[in-house]
């Protein structure tokens, strides 16, 4: 934030100055990377009647712009609701104020800000005289803007609120004028009959698409470039394009077409890898895509390389897209790439998918091949970065400069991993978490086995859903309910609760997914970073090893290296201990019911019904966590948290997954399945990269202690991942590829018994 110690910076020049001042400490004193760096410059409420508030607007916007042009690499964010803060209560100048200030800062280079998403105004929607006279009081043009504004706002008061009525004054309007609208709108109920009607007006059928079709896309296209349509409405509008151009194909074979659709600004085969099941943001950026007039061959998932080339030869493919969401996809990205450089092929290669970052890209991805490797963070990019690629006059320096900023993060990298300091293993086991197990009795299970709830109620766990990353999946930022309240309530995410209101009600009522959970409990104890499962409580026969990774960041004084296994009890103190296991989904039939929709070309609903199923499966998880602490463990018997409580985990005890930040080994799922006996259980299985089927499916370890907490292993050096290949009785380099992302060296290059890095005598 641009405050100082003489305060918060006002002017343009003091917000310029504060900002430029902290980049120079951080990048060149703190050895920081400058792309991880986010400044906010400050935005502050303008036509308050203060004179000296009518700049603020023009200071924010040209400090953005200054900033931008001479601290390379660093974003900039802001609070975009304070600008409209002297209007508080009339929504409708505010959304105004919001979508004309958001328009002009990110013209001039803003990257992020905090506002309802959903609760934006359209610019061009803007009324004229209400937009000229916000954009009078932004841009301080006269002495008279705030007067002039809280006139025409007296207009719009109280319009906030009023229940919606259906306007159909459009469908007066020309035939084009409608399927435009329509398109724009994602209004499917006059589709086809429009459609038709401008079919019969026209001499063939493929100039409806290549007329009033594509003129609405290309506005759509434009808008949410622009930042001006959000998601949802996007995805609204594919879907009453595809219906219309569905409508038309028959009737343009039948004219003896060729080509039955507009020629394509180029084609783009897409797939989520081998090992991988998730494809929703993979199926968003296709949508998107086609939205704006490309080509798309989705593959589908778990598809391997071999597949991938041959789809993309035989399709004359200009561009190949991976996707994933599991670590070990980021291995195959990696293979894939390889592939290209060994074939020789020159497609450019698109990167996607959760796990997978700009960093990483740069790191292991790009360097493998000499063609273009772009990270492409959310769908609102894949567009630009799609068209520069095709660009036949700005491809070559875009790749030019792609290359470059790769070469500058890999070299960043390499650089930080040399300063990073790390602890040898056994002065990191000494530095383990401490527990006083003389004052501590683990409490007992009121079972020990598994146990399953099968088909169960939906309805249940309807109500332990966390909507939150339901509306970033959709791209729509805010915190739920926030986002759905008073001044902070978006429109657009409204109708997308709404929607996914009555998708819910429909799947509950129709029984259309299934929702099945296994979980059990047994005695276990620790030994060294393993933690030891037990048949029975005489604890003789050891059914099962749960390998575990422990923190070899050096830290501070009273910080400890901690690992899983610090929180049950150690073999050697024979205290009786507990460890449980959990596997969840609600995603039995969700493939078959989104592809139901992907056949009634409703995108929309397919996306809706795997982004619920996802919300589901993990509110299952949340809600047999909740039992097991208050009934079937009994640990937490008394507990009484609120809904916000239990996702802010507010609770005794964690449910860690394999495969994330504190047990990031995948494989480790392996055992947890068989354990569990998950897949005759539930009918959840695991693909050869560890990734879960049905895609909507959570997995897990219940640990009891009151000191267990969430943390992330991090980096490690090659000691404990030989030591770690030695106990899982797997070789190195197997054991390297699933901790890939968790290497704090290059397998290639590091010689036997060679540490990175490593202070075998020293916590900091």
């Amino acid at each position: 934030m641009a405050f100082d110690e003489k305060g918060q910076a006002d002017s343009m020049q003091r917000k310029v100055e504060i900002c430029t001042r902290s980049y120079n400490v951080l990048t060149r004193q703190a050895s920081f990377p400058p792309e991880d760096i986010i400044f906010d410059p400050n935005i502050f409420a303008i036509a308050t009647g203060i004179e000296e508030h009518n700049n603020y607007a023009v200071d924010f916007i040209e400090a953005v712009r200054s900033i931008k042009q001479t601290l390379p690499h660093a974003l900039i964010s802001g609070g975009v609701s304070n600008i409209s803060f002297s209007f508080r209560g009339n929504n409708p100048v505010r959304e105004a104020m919001h979508s004309a200030f958001l328009y002009h800062a990110i013209k001039a280079g803003m990257d992020m800000g905090i506002v309802n998403a959903g609760q934006i105004e359209v610019y061009e929607n803007i009324p004229k005289d209400l937009l000229s006279a916000v954009e009078d009081v932004l841009f301080n043009r006269q002495t008279a803007a705030t007067d002039n504004l809280l006139e025409i706002a007296q207009r719009f008061a109280g319009q906030a609120g009023k229940k919606s009525q259906v306007d159909l004054s459009w469908r007066e309007k020309p035939v084009s004028e409608r399927l435009s609208y329509a398109l724009v709108k994602g209004i499917t109920d006059f589709i086809v009959e429009d459609t038709e009607l401008a079919r019969q007006q026209a001499q063939q059928a493929l100039e409806v698409i290549e007329g009033p079709l594509m003129s609405g896309m290309n506005v759509v296209g434009d808008l949410f470039g622009a930042g001006k349509m959000f998601l949802p409405q996007v995805v609204k509008s594919a879907r009453v394009m595809k219906q219309a151009v569905a409508h038309l194909v028959p009737f343009i074979e039948e004219e003896n077409k060729n080509n039955p659709n507009q020629r394509s600004k180029g084609k783009i085969v897409l797939a989520t890898v081998k090992g991988d099941v998730h494809d929703i943001g993979k199926n968003i950026v296709g949508v998107v895509l086609q939205c704006n007039n490309y080509d798309i061959v989705d593959l589908g998932v778990m598809v391997p390389c071999e597949k991938i080339l041959a789809a993309a030869e035989q399709e004359q493919a200009d561009i190949i897209g991976l996707s994933g969401l599991i670590t070990p996809s980021l291995d195959e990205m990696a293979h894939f790439a390889k592939e290209l450089q060994r074939r020789n092929a020159k497609w450019p290669l698109l990167i996607g998918g959760a796990t997978t970052s700009k960093a990483h890209t740069a790191v292991k991805i790009a360097p493998q091949y000499t063609g273009t490797t772009v990270h492409v963070q959310d769908a609102s990019r894949a567009v630009g970065v799609v068209a520069t690629l095709l660009s036949h006059t700005q491809k070559d320096d875009y790749c030019r400069d792609i290359k470059q900023n790769y070469a500058r993060i890999c070299e960043r990298h390499l650089s930080k991993k040399q300063q990073s300091q790390y602890v040898s293993l056994t002065n990191a086991r000494r530095n383990q978490e401490i527990i006083d197990w003389s004052k501590y009795q683990p409490p007992t299970p009121s079972f020990l086995g598994t146990r399953c709830l099968l088909d169960h109620s939906l309805a249940e766990l309807r109500n332990y859903i966390d909507w939150t990353p339901f509306f970033r999946a959709w791209e729509l930022a805010g915190q739920y309910p926030a986002i759905l309240s008073d001044d902070t309530v978006g429109h657009e995410a409204q109708n997308l609760f709404a929607d996914a209101q009555r998708m819910l009600d429909t799947i509950i009522e129709n029984k259309l997914l299934k929702a099945n959970a296994v979980f059990g409990f047994f005695p276990a104890n620790t030994l060294d970073d393993d933690i030891e499962v037990y048949q029975g409580e005489e604890r003789q026969t050891r059914i099962a090893t749960i390998h575990n990774l422990r923190q070899q960041a050096a830290k501070s004084r009273g910080y400890a290296n901690k690992c899983l296994a610090d929180f049950v009890a150690p073999k050697a103190l024979t205290i009786a201990d507990y460890i449980g296991g959990f596997a969840v989904t609600a995603g039995i039939g969700a493939d078959e019911l989104a592809q139901s929709f992907v056949a009634k070309l409703d995108d929309y609903n397919s996306i809706m019904v795997k982004a619920l199923a996802d919300r589901l499966a993990e509110a299952f998880a949340e809600m047999l966590h909740l039992k097991v602490r208050k009934e079937f463990w009994g640990y937490a018997s008394s507990e009484t948290l609120s809904a916000p409580e239990l996702i802010k985990e507010k609770y005794q005890g964690i449910r860690p997954a394999p495969g994330y930040p504190a047990c990031p080994d995948h494989s480790e799922k392996q055992t947890l399945f068989k354990l569990l006996d998950v897949t005759r259980q539930t009918g959840i299985s695991l693909t050869e990269n560890f990734a879960m089927l049905p895609a909507a499916a959570v997995s897990g370890y219940y640990f009891s202690h009151p000191q267990a907490t969430y943390f992330s292993v991090g980096k490690v050096n090659q000691e404990q991942v030989e030591d770690y290949a030695r106990r899982k009785k797997m070789p190195l380099k197997t054991v390297e590829k699933w901790l890939s992302a968790n290497l704090a060296y290059t397998p290639e290059e590091a010689l036997p018994g060679q540490l990175e890095n490593t202070r075998p005598d020293t916590i900091l």
